[in-house]
C-alpha cells in the first residue's frame, strides 16, 4: 500500500521535533544561567605560572640590557615584518602577537591552568613620553580611561617609582567575570626618551553578585577561574613624532572544562588578547584626548 505524500508534516513527527527543540532551548538557558563550574587554583598550577613568569622576566631583562637589538619588540622583527608593523601602528592600529616562553627549547606545562602570553604595540602621534607616562600612572582615574574593563581603580601606596594599586576588572562576554585585584608596579627611566615598567598581581579575588547589596569576595584562588594571575611589562619610547607604547601580558586562567569548551573555551582563550588590544587602543585614544584638552607635558 502506497503512502500518500501531502506536503504536510506527520503530526507525531512534528510534535517530537518541537519537544526536542524545547529541550535544547531549556538546556541552553540553564547552561548560560549556571556558572561554568568552580575551579580552584592548585599549588602546581601557581608554581607553573611562577616558573613561566620568572623565565619571561629573565628574557626581558636580557633584552633591556642588550641595546644593540633595539628597545621595542617591533624593532627586533625581521625586516619585512618590521616595516609592515611600523606602518600599521603609525596608521593607528594595534599590532599584537602571541608569544611563548620556552625552557631550554621545551614548552612549560601548566597542569590545571592555561598561560596566556601576548605582546602588542601602539603609536600615539604627537605625544611626548612625559604625557604618556602621566596618563598611564594616573591610576586613580583608570576607571574613567579604561571603562568598562576597569570598573574601579585607586592608588593604595606610592613612593617614587613604585606603586601599589587596586583595580576592579569587569568583563562580559556570554559570561560575566568581575575580580578585585591589587598590583605592585615599578617604573624605570632609561633616558630622556625611553622608559619601562613592570607589574604583577599580589591579590586576585572573584566578586560575586557585583554591584548588588549582597556583593562579596570569594577566597583567593576560588571561583570560576577566569583570572588568577597577571604580570605586565611595558615599554615606552618617544620618537618619530610621537610615543610608542608596548605591553607584554602574561596571565593565568583555569583550563577549559571538559564538555563546556563551546561555552567557556572562547572566553578563556580570547579575552586576554582582546583585553590587551583594548588597553593599548584606549591608552592611545586617552592620551590623544588629554592632549586635545591641554594635557600637561610634565
Amino acid at each position: 500500500m502506497e503512502r500518500r505524500v501531502t506536503g504536510k508534516p506527520d503530526r507525531p513527527t512534528e510534535r517530537r521535533a518541537v519537544a526536542i527543540a524545547m529541550v535544547l532551548v531549556v538546556s541552553l538557558v540553564l547552561t548560560l544561567a549556571v556558572p561554568a563550574g568552580a575551579a580552584e587554583l592548585e599549588p602546581k598550577t601557581a608554581e607553573a605560572f611562577e616558573r613561566y613568569a620568572k623565565l619571561t622576566q629573565a628574557q626581558i631583562d636580557s633584552e633591556l640590557s642588550d641595546r644593540q637589538r633595539g628597545f621595542l619588540w617591533v624593532e627586533r622583527l625581521p625586516e619585512e615584518r618590521r616595516a609592515a608593523a611600523y606602518a600599521r601602528v603609525r596608521g593607528g592600529e594595534v599590532v599584537i602577537e602571541r608569544l611563548e616562553t620556552l625552557d631550554h627549547g621545551k614548552r612549560i606545562e601548566c597542569p590545571g591552568g592555561m598561560i596566556h602570553h601576548w605582546i602588542g604595540t601602539a603609536f600615539i602621534p604627537g605625544a611626548t613620553l612625559a604625557q604618556t607616562l602621566a596618563l598611564v600612572e594616573d591610576y586613580d582615574h583608570h576607571q574613567d580611561y579604561y571603562a568598562p574593563d576597569v570598573a574601579r581603580s585607586k592608588i593604595l601606596r606610592h613612593a617614587g617609582d613604585d606603586y601599589v594599586i587596586y583595580l576592579r576588572f569587569y568583563k562580559r562576554k556570554v559570561i560575566t567575570s568581575v575580580e578585585d585585584t591589587e598590583h605592585e608596579v615599578h617604573y624605570s627611566m632609561v633616558d630622556a626618551t625611553r622608559a619601562w615598567s613592570r607589574s604583577r598581581t599580589t591579590r586576585v579575588q572573584q566578586v560575586d553578585d557585583a554591584g548588588k547589596p549582597d556583593e562579596h569576595l570569594l577566597p583567593e584562588g576560588q571561583g570560576d577561574g577566569f583570572f588568577w594571575r597577571m604580570n605586565t611589562y611595558w615599554r615606552f619610547e618617544e620618537k618619530d613624532g610621537g610615543t610608542y607604547v608596548e605591553c607584554q601580558s602574561v596571565s593565568l586562567t583555569r583550563d577549559i572544562p571538559t564538555g563546556l569548551g563551546w561555552l567557556v573555551g572562547g572566553y578563556v582563550t580570547s579575552v586576554p588578547r582582546e583585553s590587551l588590544t583594548f588597553t593599548l587602543a584606549t591608552t592611545r585614544e586617552a592620551v590623544l584626548e588629554a592632549r586635545k584638552h591641554g594635557g600637561s607635558d610634565e
